[in-house]
This record gives C-alpha cells, structure tokens and sequence, in this order.
C-alpha cells in the first residue's frame, strides 16, 4: 500500500457549527484540488467543544457529496457501529458506492460518545470492551454482505440470516476502515478484517502502534502490506505568516466552544507544516487525513494539497 514518492491526502471536514452550503463546499473543492479521500464524521452532537450546537448527520453527508464530486473517494471517519447493525450499514456502504460510482469506503469504529447515544435512545452498551466485542461480530457480516457471501450470524449481540445484499458493490473489492489504535482489541481487528486503519498521535505514538499491528499480522499470517495505514493529522491552517495561522486556528476552536485551541497542530506557513508532517512520511505513513474545522478555511484546503502534498512526495 506504500508508494515511494506518492503522498495521497484525505480532507476531514468537520459538520459541527456550520452551515450545511460550507460542508458541501468544501466537499467540491477537495475533489477539485485532487484529494484522495474525503471524509465527515458519525455522531449527532458536537464531539468537540460545546456539544449543544448544530452537527450534520454524516451518511447524509456522504450521499450529498457522492452526487456533488467526481473523483475523490468518500467514507465515514469513522461509522459508530453502535448506531446501526451491521446489515443495514453494509447496505448504505453499497447503496453509497452506487451513487459514487465505486467511490465508497466503509469507515468503522467502536464508538465512544456517551451522551448522544443516552439522548438519542442509542444502546452504549456496559463499556468500551463490550462495544469492541459487538465491532467484533459486526465486522464479518458487514464483510460478508459486501462480497456477496450471504452471511448468516446468531449473535449474541447481532443476527443475520443468509442476508442478501444486491445490487453488488459497483467495487470488487469495497474497502473497510477501521478507526482506532487500541493494541489489545482494535488492531488486532485490523489484522483480521481491516483493508485500512486510521491512527492518530505523535510520530512516536504512531510508530508504536505500527509496531502492534505488525505484530498482530505475523500471528495470523497476513501480510501487512495488504493493510493501508491513514494517519489523522489534526487540524490545518496554513498562511505565509505563521502568527495570523494561529490566529486563525485559535478563532476556529473560540468558535466551537474551545479556547485555548489545541496545540501541536499543523498549523504555521508551508514550511512549517512540512516540517510537521516529515517524520509520518519517514515511519511509511503516506495517507496523510487532515482536518478542516469551523469556520472553514478553504484557503488552507487548497495550499496543502498544492504547496505541501509536493514538498512532501520528495520526501
């Protein structure tokens, strides 16, 4: 999955405290300015900041986007399987990919927001381990489904029985995602179902979970290169002058509820955002997600894809 010399680059927009024209744009110029991937997250509150504000639904968001681009590859990042069973979000992954014309990526998570699942009458399950095991049991139905295997399932948490899924995939092949590090469930997962994961932290953060995965694939016997590792990279501002960059970024974060914004971002002139991003280009780590906030800047979209995608590719 690792090219020398090709950085692909995916563009996380954020449907918090927005209107829904700047989502859809910036949906259209990501897939204009030659972005690889494109996503939106799955919750129905505000995850960041003050969580009584506006969000938009996010498969919404994705059908919006697949009849408004033409290229750019569209997925949750990621689905919370908590508010769906499987069957039924293998089938608007392939509904998706239809509309997109083979653009779909089905993105997945245990998810871990409390409070909309309470609000919205969605079952959170006892803790973290036990929506992990659902994600478990969820994951081979919903692979099933897309390859057209009939998949028959008897829980304990999810039912299946012989389920039929047609019209196919428009892809042979529609990838899973699965979001999340955790060492002793999640990236074992990975080994077992994922076609990708998403990961995010510091560069030496990152190389350990490398280093877990690499593990967890030696033991059942798959080949890790068959894995494509995306790492989150946080939130984007990039302008020539680094201090009017931070400015910007912290008038984002004000604007979602959160001061002081987060640190350590990619955040600064073109220079510095490369320098940022070199060590995940150096570990192999060459889909690169970054993050849009509210309000948001195009101009930034717009700069990394054509000042800091090249600069890195000759890395």
């Amino acid at each position: 999955m690792f090219i020398v010399g090709k950085v692909k680059i995916g563009a996380l927009i954020w449907p918090q405290y927005t209107e829904w024209k700047s989502v859809r744009s910036m949906g259209v110029t990501a897939d204009r300015v030659g972005y690889d991937t494109l996503w939106t997250w799955d919750h129905l509150y505000p995850i960041i900041g003050n969580p009584n504000g506006p969000i938009f639904e996010g498969w919404s968001t994705l059908v919006a986007w697949a009849e408004a681009t033409a290229q750019i590859r569209i997925g949750l990042m990621v689905g919370a399987n908590t508010f769906r069973v499987p069957t039924l979000t293998a089938k608007l992954a392939t509904t998706l990919d239809h509309i997109s014309n083979g653009r779909a990526i089905l993105g997945i998570g245990g998810a871990w927001f409390a409070e909309e699942h309470e609000h919205f009458g969605l079952n959170f399950g006892d803790g973290f381990p036990e929506r992990l095991r659902w994600l478990g049991e969820a994951l081979p139905i919903m692979r099933g489904m897309l390859d057209g295997t009939e998949p028959t399932a008897a829980g304990p948490h999810y039912v299946a029985k012989t389920v039929r899924n047609l019209p196919a995939p428009v892809q042979k092949h529609l990838p899973i995602l699965i979001g999340g590090g955790g060492e002793q469930v999640t990236l074992k997962l990975v080994a077992k179902y994922g076609d990708a994961n998403n990961v995010s932290g510091t560069p030496e953060q990152v190389a350990h979970k490398e280093e877990v995965l690499l593990k967890h694939c030696e033991t059942i016997g798959r080949d890790p290169k068959t894995i494509e590792r995306t790492v989150g990279i946080g939130n984007v501002v990039i302008r020539n002058d680094a201090a009017e960059a931070m400015r910007i970024h912290q008038a984002q974060f004000a604007a979602n509820g959160i001061n002081p914004a987060w640190d350590k971002q990619p955040v600064g002139s073109v220079e510095q955002v490369i320098e940022h991003l070199a060590p995940y280009i150096q570990l192999g780590y060459r889909h690169l997600i970054a993050g849009f906030s509210t309000p948001h800047d195009e101009e930034s979209m717009i700069r990394f894809a054509e000042e800091v995608r090249p600069a890195l590719e000759k890395i």
